[in-house]
């Protein structure tokens, strides 16, 4: 149950959210365009970020770009 334990974890990066349109899901309640998220956790199609629930959650990678 590692997923228990992303909102301990260091920050692996930093990402920009870009827009928040989503076709089926809504996301726009849960990211905000142009804010910097930090990186918990990532596969090679989302990004798990502390998103503006202050809570953990896996969003598509499509609505990030990163920050260098």
């Amino acid at each position: 149950m590692m997923h228990l334990k992303w909102e301990n974890n260091e920050t692996i990066k930093q990402i920009e959210c870009i827009h928040a349109n989503a076709k089926k899901f809504m996301v726009d309640n849960k990211l905000t365009p142009g804010k910097i998220y930090d990186v918990k956790n990532e596969t090679d199609e989302f990004y798990f970020i502390k998103d503006n629930s202050n809570r953990i959650g896996g969003y598509l990678k499509e609505y990030f770009k990163e920050v260098k």
